[in-house]
C-alpha cells in the first residue's frame, strides 16, 4: 500500500494543491493535524484539501478540535481522535491535540499526559499510529534546543510497535525521521511524504 502523509498544513494554498495533485499515486492519504490556524478557516482549508483522488483519515493538531474537524470534513472522510480503523487490512489508530499541551493559550486543543494514555490504552494493535504530536525524544525538538514531545505516545510505540507512527506539531523537527525499537517514525510537516506498507 502506498500512502502520501502530510501535517502542519496550516492553510498553505500552494502545499495543498501539491498534495491534491499527489494523491493521484496514493492508495491512502493521511493528515497528522493542524489544517488552519488557531481554530480559523478550516472550512476553507478542506475545500483545498476536496480534490484528493483517494482515501483520506485526518486526526486533528492543536489547531482545530476534534468536533471542529468532523464538522468540517468533506464526505467520506474518516477523522481519528482516540479511535482506530481498518483500511484495507492496515490498522490505523489515530490520537489529535497537542500532547503535552502547549504554551499557545485557550485556543490550542491539548491534552495532558494522563489524558493521552487513557486514550492510547484503547488501542491494542496498529499497523499505523498517526498523532499530531510528536513522541519524547525524536521528530520534537524546538529551534531552542527543547524535546517537548509525548511520553505517553512513547510509551504507546513501544507497546504497540507498529510498523509506521507518523505525526507532526514540532515545525522545527519537520522532516525528522528515526526509529523507535522496530518503528519508523516520521515528523511529517506540510509537504508530500510517501510510505510503503504491506
Amino acid at each position: 500500500m502506498k500512502i502520501l502523509a502530510f501535517s502542519d498544513l496550516h492553510m498553505a494554498r500552494a502545499r495543498a494543491a501539491d498534495l491534491v495533485a499527489a494523491s493521484a499515486g496514493a492508495d491512502l492519504v493521511i493528515g497528522a493535524g493542524d489544517y488552519c490556524n488557531m481554530r480559523q478557516g478550516l472550512d476553507e482549508v478542506m475545500a483545498m484539501l476536496a480534490g484528493v483522488d483517494a482515501p483520506l483519515v485526518l486526526v486533528p493538531g492543536n489547531a482545530e478540535s476534534a468536533a471542529e474537524l468532523k464538522d468540517a470534513a468533506p464526505k467520506g472522510v474518516i477523522t481519528l481522535h482516540g479511535q482506530g480503523m481498518e483500511f484495507d487490512g492496515i490498522e490505523i489508530f489515530g490520537l489529535g491535540y497537542g500532547v503535552p499541551p502547549t504554551p499557545f493559550g485557550a485556543w490550542s486543543c491539548d491534552h495532558s499526559e494522563a489524558e493521552a494514555a487513557e486514550l492510547l490504552a484503547r488501542c491494542d494493535h496498529a499497523d499505523i499510529l498517526v498523532t499530531h504530536s510528536p513522541p519524547k525524544g525524536l521528530g520534537d525538538v524546538t529551534s531552542q534546543g527543547s524535546s517537548v514531545g509525548s511520553t505517553a505516545i512513547r510509551d504507546a510505540i513501544e507497546r504497540l510497535r507498529p510498523k509506521l507512527a507518523l505525526c507532526g506539531h514540532i515545525h522545527d523537527s519537520w522532516g525528522a525521521r528515526g526509529k523507535i525499537c522496530t518503528t519508523q517514525v516520521a515528523n511529517l510537516g506540510p509537504t508530500v511524504n510517501w510510505f510503503e506498507i504491506g
